[in-house]
């Protein structure tokens, strides 16, 4: 396989530091890693650009669109979901609100609860920006075989589960 800019980065990295603990292959891993965090973050911003969306728009539209119950959640939970606070979630959801692309209702158990809803813009627009999204994920994954897709998911998720707290 043909050398890259991480290769290089490692070797100048393991001669000029000598006094610090390094290991290659850790050092290559993480450094790929953001590689690919960096790309994945540049296509986001692209979609987002070509959608119009502001970031804030598309990770709350995601949130309420990849739920059990698609399109719609309370406030509560968004917020706890997006890790903003409620006044902050109030902010967002007036925002969207104001584009079309979200309406709130009252509940249908409890008319003093709202409950979120996309409407059909905000999913479409949704949809747009994901589509831009996915194609550039999988340009990027499609170098790989589909055994090694897995493969690369399988080790990823060894190394994500060290980061979910215990599941007692």
């Amino acid at each position: 396989m043909p050398e890259d800019w991480v290769d290089r980065h490692v070797a100048r990295w393991r001669d000029h530091w000598i006094d610090i603990h390094f290991d290659d292959e850790v050092e290559a891993a993480v450094e790929r890693i953001g590689a690919i965090a960096r790309y994945l973050k540049s296509t986001k911003k692209d979609a987002l650009s070509d959608t119009g969306l502001q970031d804030f728009e598309y990770d709350t539209l995601h949130l309420l669109m990849i739920r059990d119950t698609p399109g719609h959640a309370s406030p509560t939970d968004l917020a706890a979901d997006l890790g903003v606070s409620p006044a902050g979630m109030t902010g967002r959801l007036d925002s969207l609100e104001k584009a079309g692309w979200i309406q709130r209702r009252p509940s249908a158990e409890d008319r003093r609860r709202i409950g979120v809803e996309v409407t059909r813009a905000g999913a479409d627009i949704w949809r747009r920006a994901i589509a831009r999204r996915g194609s550039a994920e999988e340009e990027l994954v499609r170098v790989l075989t589909p055994a090694e897709q897995r493969q690369l998911n399988a080790l990823l998720k060894k190394m994500t589960l060290t980061l979910e707290p215990d599941q007692d």
